[in-house]
């Protein structure tokens, strides 16, 4: 079955898009627990933490997990155009879902480290394998608005986690933070749904298929990154893309690390509860996001693919310079940091519709995986960093700005790209 010959929508694009969906959702939760719960979980065992030891402790930890993202999704995407995505979608669902069960019981801060970035191994690969095989079993017509909800899971994620933690924390002591890491392993049950319900992509079988006497069989197990690196053009898509993702995963993990404890702080300062509005915080940053997840199909369906892009960049650049100068109250705080989310968050869903237009199917989900998970490679240090440029560039506003700074790099990368609207996924 061809790209081409995708047209219509029904039980079978359904199944894979809501497998897809929900496994990023608990990708989302899972990664967004760290960010709410990593000052509590840091007091609880570390000894008398200061204020910076507590935001480098827990950028250490996200830091850690991006790093573990990287290496292993950048292996189980390679493995994902090997032996299929499917068989990929599963291992990664398992994975993430035990390691994040075994961080509840975390005896020591070292050891919580070891897990995350065990942890980021393997949810590192469930994004790039769900991409595949949803861009696979849509039509063309729908492929940017069903990818545009897939990546919305993941900020229905981040909304279940602080919407729970706002609940879990106030009445489940000074462990609650190891309650919130036990509901990780729920996706665990989502397993025997894909192995009965989801079929693997017709796509990526008929591409490693080749013809015989008798019919076909399956192909010589190419190198992927043999057939990448050997495809010029492939490569300068490559790169130029690693560039764009290096910068929005970098703004997005950098800003949403300070959100939280800022908006707190200004909540504390009006006599109210730092952490209930810490977790409000992460609501509203991530209702932005769903908007700028969902919103992004539709738009880069109706204006081009770089063209929405564009948008979301300057987008980001201006939400950054709007929260430098907003009066320092808690609403009008709130309001920025939903904007924030639109375009510092939102922004990912660029990822999920452009990446599989522009690689052909036997390097799609490598291409894909390497440019998300090797963009985290890069950018694994930010988070460690982002304590040292608060205390730099004196305070959350200013950090915030030099950090969307970066997508005038990311807007000079997407120059060397062309656009794909329109056009099917490449052969």
């Amino acid at each position: 079955m061809s790209e081409r010959k995708i047209q219509e929508i029904g039980p079978l694009q359904r199944r894979t898009l809501g497998s897809s969906f929900i496994g990023w959702m608990f990708d989302g939760f899972e990664t967004s627990t760290l960010i709410l719960v990593g000052g509590v979980a840091a007091m609880s065992l570390l000894a008398n933490p200061t204020p910076d030891e507590i935001r480098l402790a827990v950028g250490t930890a996200l830091g850690a997990t991006l790093l573990g993202w990287a290496i292993g999704g950048t292996i189980g995407s390679i493995l994902a155009d090997r032996v299929g995505r499917k068989l990929m979608l599963m291992i990664s669902i398992a994975g993430y879902s035990v390691l994040t069960a075994l961080t509840a019981f975390s005896p020591s801060w070292t050891m919580l480290i070891v897990l995350r970035f065990l942890t980021g191994m393997f949810l590192g690969s469930e994004w790039s394998t769900g991409t595949a095989l949803v861009a696979e079993t849509w039509p063309d017509r729908a492929r940017a608005k069903a990818l545009g909800i897939m990546q919305s899971g993941y900020g229905f994620g981040f909304f279940l986690a602080a919407g729970l933690w706002l609940w879990i924390q106030p009445n489940w002591g000074p462990d609650a933070w190891r309650a919130m890491f036990l509901i990780g392993v729920l996706p665990a049950f989502l397993l025997l749904y894909i192995r009965r319900k989801v079929p693997e992509s017709k796509v990526w079988l008929d591409a490693v298929k080749e013809p015989t006497a008798s019919g076909t069989r399956l192909a010589k197990k190419e190198s992927r990154i043999a057939l990448l690196f050997g495809d010029p053009e492939g490569l300068k898509r490559a790169l130029a893309t690693l560039v764009m993702a290096a910068v929005t995963v970098s703004v997005f993990y950098g800003t949403s690390a300070l959100i939280g404890p800022y908006i707190g702080a200004l909540a504390a300062r009006e006599g109210l509860a730092a952490s209930s509005w810490a977790s409000i915080s992460a609501l509203v940053y991530n209702g932005g996001a769903i908007v700028g997840y969902i919103s992004a199909g539709f738009i880069a369906d109706s204006i081009g693919r770089k063209r929405y892009m564009l948008v979301m960049f300057v987008g980001a650049i201006t939400a950054g310079a709007v929260q430098a100068y907003v009066p320092e109250t808690l609403t009008w705080s709130l309001v920025s940091v939903f904007i924030l989310g639109v375009f510092t968050l939102g922004v990912f869903s660029w990822m999920p519709i452009y990446l599989p237009e522009l690689f052909k199917t036997k390097i799609r989900s490598t291409a894909s995986g390497i440019v998300f998970n090797l963009a985290r490679l890069v950018s694994f240090p930010l988070p460690i960093l982002t304590a040292f440029l608060f205390s730099t560039l004196g305070g959350f506003h200013m950090t915030i700005l030099s950090m969307v700074l970066l997508y005038v790099v990311a807007i000079f990368a997407l120059s060397f790209l062309p656009e794909t609207r329109g056009k099917p996924l490449p052969n």
